[in-house]
């Protein structure tokens, strides 16, 4: 009989799907590494200008390739992180807007994320055959016995017993303007 030794390396962060995550549930790593690689599609972007590109174009491959990157996946990942990663990333706006990549009207990263988190949050609510919708909390026994004002749902409130259930997707979504 051969000895099996089985090593367990302990890490402080681990990529899945392209998503950096840490030990202590932050996306700071992420977002650094995601402007890092941002950074090089601008050195791309300035290839292309000097070849002659025009800046509407420019702008457009902007907006399909770094913006596009920017939110991959940001409605796991957007509750876990800090006022100070995104607005690293704004100034990583507001420098590809002076380089004139980015289009000057483009909304802030908390917008984009904003509107990012409604559009799958829309979704699942409204099909009833999505993948997540079964992870719904059951509707209000209110919403099915009152002509209450509309709201943009009809779920029940999950408790919120701290720091990692309010960075949860559904969560976040749930107690989103329900005021």
């Amino acid at each position: 009989m051969e000895n099996v030794v089985i090593i367990i390396i302990r890490v402080t962060s681990l990529n899945i799907l392209g998503v950096t995550m840490t030990n202590g549930l932050s996306a700071s790593n992420h977002v650094r590494g995601i402007i890092s690689d941002c950074a090089q599609t601008l050195y791309a972007l300035r290839v292309l200008r000097a070849h002659g590109r025009c800046d509407t174009a420019l702008q457009a491959i902007y907006k399909s390739v770094v913006v596009a990157k920017l939110l991959y996946a940001s409605t796991a990942w957007a509750g876990f992180t800090t006022a100070a990663d995104r607005q690293r990333v704004d100034a990583f706006f507001r420098r590809s807007t002076r380089c004139g990549f980015c289009p000057p009207d483009i909304s802030s990263f908390d917008e984009l994320l904003k509107v990012s988190d409604e559009q799958l949050f829309g979704k699942i609510i409204h099909n009833r055959h999505h993948l997540l919708h079964n992870h719904l909390p059951p509707p209000t026994a209110a919403s099915q016995n009152y002509d209450l004002r509309p709201r943009i749902h009809n779920r029940q409130l999950p408790d919120r017993s701290g720091y990692l259930t309010d960075c949860n997707f559904f969560t976040r979504l749930l107690y989103n303007d329900i005021y």
